[in-house]
């Protein structure tokens, strides 16, 4: 039965015989550790015997495709969830090095129910985990990933006869093929593609060069060091870089892709960072044009812009604020029978007919390509200018242990309910409504607004905040947003800030 890290620690004897696994790793939507800090190889292997003993228990068909990032650890992990799952007795296929929206095409690809996806995403190495999924396009959510961390912990997963491998060839090149369909640019676009050394390198260039898009290299090589910094094109060090070579080569655009694939970034022509949440609004404008009427789902990190866009309204947009996190998101999505979704952090999930509505950073580099197509002479910066103007801060993440961070949130989110009911104002504005579907997203009466939450995977809170009228009244809201926030001392440092 695995027990908690303060029982086995490293360099032991239990060490290499046990499971070990840290509860914490069992997180909303994915399942993520330090390794070997946190989970050992073998916990790894209780954890695929774990799901294996889930899927039955579920009535699925024993059959899963699974597949691992470009890490040096990450085969290893690999190979010691594949054992746990075949002591389940389930039929491994195994479609090798991949990308976490490459895994999700296999489900489809290979007609199978299940999938499990070893990657850390854009977390820094030293990190992995599994993304996992039943039901295509969904992955786990907290009731799915609170069940298979019971069954895990608890040690009730069960041995079974009849688990198989099988190395499956071809999946990459089947997924590049169905991302460049019949699709050819008629206008030449000169492109940053940015791959941070990660796995997206050996997807990215290929498919750009395959629909007639000029590549400007960046750090294309595969080297699972990351020696220039972390594939993270949400960090503003990955976004300045890519504004620093688009505004050395003269390019049309930079986009920018994470660890896994599964997410991407937007640099304009001019050197702009244009966060994804106003991509998203360019994206949700350019489609609603050709799908009239149609539902869009955002995150509540991301701009009101979907709400409150002249041009979204006039072609009948229904705009629905959820929760951040790429599963929460894939089922809303699903649920609505949305068109799209839009995550701030950069995850998009295009469902039919444009995609099957999991997060694909290269779906949507394409989508990107074919509405720069669709607008021949409008630049990525005059399709940034057309927005109405808001003045946004980064994604900030103050540090907190994620043994705390979810007391601590709550206690935030009460007082900000307070400040609302005993009508205090925040940055000299009346407070119009504190959404908490997902902390506390603090709306003023002019529109602008603050968000405090948790991040689901790291040991942080998550703080955003936009002001459609100034950047002073941007700072305005953080400022107070954080003096809130700093009633709470486990509260740590920001990762960056404003």
């Amino acid at each position: 039965m695995p027990k908690p890290i303060s029982i086995i620690t490293p360099n032991t004897w239990e060490f290499l015989r046990d499971a070990m696994i840290e509860p914490t790793g069992f997180r909303e939507y994915d399942a993520r550790w330090k390794y070997p800090d946190a989970i050992n190889l073998p916990g790894i292997t209780a954890l695929g015997l774990g799901l294996g003993t889930q899927i039955h228990a579920r009535g699925i068909a024993p059959v899963i495709a699974v597949g691992n990032d470009y890490r040096d650890y990450s085969l290893s992990i690999k190979n010691a969830l594949i054992l746990g799952l075949m002591q389940a007795g389930i039929r491994v296929k195994d479609i090798g090095p991949a990308l976490s929206p490459m895994a999700y095409f296999a489900q489809f690809h290979l007609d199978v129910p299940a999938v499990a996806m070893v990657t850390a995403s854009h977390n820094p190495n030293g990190w992995t985990g599994v993304k996992m999924g039943f039901e295509r396009p969904l992955t786990h959510g907290p009731d799915e990933m609170a069940e298979l961390r019971d069954i895990v912990l608890e040690g009730r997963g069960q041995p079974r006869p009849g688990g198989a491998y099988e190395f499956v060839p071809g999946v990459r090149e089947a997924y590049l093929d169905d991302l460049v369909g019949d699709f050819r640019m008629t206008r030449k676009l000169r492109v940053v593609c940015a791959t941070g050394n990660g796995t997206a390198s050996a997807f990215a260039p290929e498919l750009f060069e395959r629909i007639g898009v000029e590549v400007i290299a960046s750090h294309n090589r595969l080297d699972y060091t990351f020696p220039h910094y972390n594939p993270n094109p949400e960090a503003m060090e990955m976004l300045h870089d890519m504004a620093d070579t688009v505004r050395a080569t003269g390019a049309d655009f930079a986009l920018g892709f994470d660890g896994d694939g599964d997410r991407c970034g937007v640099v304009d022509d001019e050197g702009e960072e244009v966060f994804a949440d106003k991509v998203g609004v360019i994206m949700a404008r350019d489609l609603s044009k050709i799908y009239p009427n149609a539902t869009f789902v955002a995150d509540v990190k991301s701009t009101g812009l979907f709400a409150s866009d002249p041009e979204l309204i006039k072609n009948g947009v229904i705009a629905d604020y959820w929760k951040t996190g790429h599963s929460h998101m894939k089922r809303r999505v699903k649920e609505l029978g949305a068109l799209a979704g839009f995550e701030k952090s950069g995850h998009y999930f295009l469902a039919e007919p444009i995609g099957r509505g999991y997060d694909c950073g290269m779906r949507v580099a394409v989508e990107i390509c074919k509405l720069m197509d669709r607008n021949p002479g409008l630049s990525m910066s005059d399709l940034r200018r057309a927005l109405p103007q808001t003045w946004g801060t980064p994604t900030m993440s103050p540090w907190c242990a994620d043994t705390e961070k979810y007391q601590v949130l709550d206690r935030i989110v009460a007082r900000l309910v307070a400040r609302q009911e005993a009508g205090e104002p925040l940055a000299g504005r009346a407070i119009k409504e504190v959404v908490t579907v997902n902390g506390a997203r603090v709306i003023l009466d002019n529109g602008s607004w603050g968000l405090v939450r948790a991040s689901s995977n790291t040991p942080n809170l998550v703080v955003v905040c936009e002001s459609s009228a100034s950047e002073a009244e941007m700072r305005a809201i953080f400022a107070d947003l954080d003096g809130v926030i700093r009633t709470e001392p486990a509260v740590g440092e920001y990762d960056q800030t404003i």
